[in-house]
């Protein structure tokens, strides 16, 4: 009996003491389950319409315009990126005697153009995974690049297609606004629909090859964030500017290309913000555009060779528009 007891006390220590270990012993903490990151930290999309004045098409002459536009912006882990395409469709109108783009008037077919372009970034920061390349309004360093591509009813029908590469610099403003900075090299095709129609061996393919060339740019966007909360505007402006890049044709066909100017400015209207309260879902907005030697084109007075130049090659127009974006 004695030892049944100590046998049965032996078992109860021992039972005890188990118990009192596993007490002891730290718990396994559960496992937490991953926080998905989203592939695009920023997914942005608009369609915008906006009427041109009056628009020009080199060599022809003045028109107005309706412009449909799509983009889309997104933001990922190691840079941006931007697609734009344009629908184009000019509303004055010329005679068969008359035809747009071969002798020089005051009125130019209603043609129709699609234009896109995309532009990346890959931002120095990302890349490194530091803040090296930020100090003081300094946000970032970036390889940019991108192309630009077009389709038309003129008789031109231009199809131009460009790359361009370099680097931006982004700078942050008051009111979170933006300020970015550009320095490229670009490259530029296009085709010469008058050397096809017209015949003859110099350039019977009518294709066009521009020589490589500088481009600048700058896009500005600022908040107008020391106006009262129910005003809420925003200053836009974009400005860019491409060097030479000679005639893209064999002697004595093709314009002699020179320096292109462009700069646009707008003033937009949170009209979905002042509604709803929502921020950056519709807007309208007013502009002005001023193009000087469009498409590198030159002004020339009429009758004057097309290595001089030709007529209606800067754009002065107010525009007008509105936005809507998801």
């Amino acid at each position: 009996m004695f030892y049944k007891s100590l046998a049965l006390a032996a078992i109860f220590a021992a039972a005890v003491t188990s118990n009192a270990g596993a007490a002891d012993l730290p718990v396994k903490a559960t496992p937490k389950k991953a926080v998905e990151v989203p592939y695009f930290l920023v997914n942005e999309n608009s369609m915008s319409y906006h009427y041109e004045f009056k628009a020009t098409n080199p060599g022809a002459g003045y028109t107005p315009k309706h412009v449909g536009t799509f983009s889309h912006f997104d933001v990922w882990a190691y840079g941006t990126n931007f697609l734009n395409i344009d629908w184009l469709k000019a509303t004055s109108s010329a005679t068969p005697s008359n035809p747009c783009g071969i002798t020089a008037n005051t009125q130019c077919q209603g043609y129709t153009e699609i234009y896109g372009f995309v532009r990346s970034t890959l931002g120095w920061n990302q890349l490194t995974n530091s803040k090296m390349f930020a100090w003081g309004p300094l946000k970032n360093i970036s390889w940019a690049f991108g192309a630009d591509g077009n389709a038309d009813n003129t008789a031109l029908g231009s199809a131009k297609r460009s790359v361009q590469g370099g680097i931006q610099l982004d700078f942050a403003t008051p009111y979170n606004g933006n300020l970015s900075l550009s320095g490229f090299a670009y490259k530029e095709w296009q085709h010469d629909g008058f050397a096809v129609a017209f015949g003859g061996p110099i350039n019977p393919t009518g294709d066009v090859d521009l020589r490589t060339t500088w481009g600048v740019g700058m896009n500005y966007t600022q908040p107008l964030g020391f106006l009262p909360a129910y005003i809420p505007l925003t200053y836009k402006a974009i400005a860019g500017a491409k060097g030479p890049k000679g005639t893209g044709e064999p002697a004595p066909l093709g314009t002699n290309r020179t320096t292109e100017i462009f700069t646009q400015q707008t003033l937009d209207l949170d009209v979905g913000k002042m509604v709803t309260g929502k921020a950056n879902m519709f807007s309208m907005w007013v502009g002005y555009r001023l193009w000087k030697n469009k498409f590198g084109l030159q002004d020339a007075p009429l009758g004057s060779p097309p290595l001089l130049g030709l007529q209606f090659t800067t754009e002065s127009t107010w525009l007008v528009g509105s936005t809507w974006a998801w």
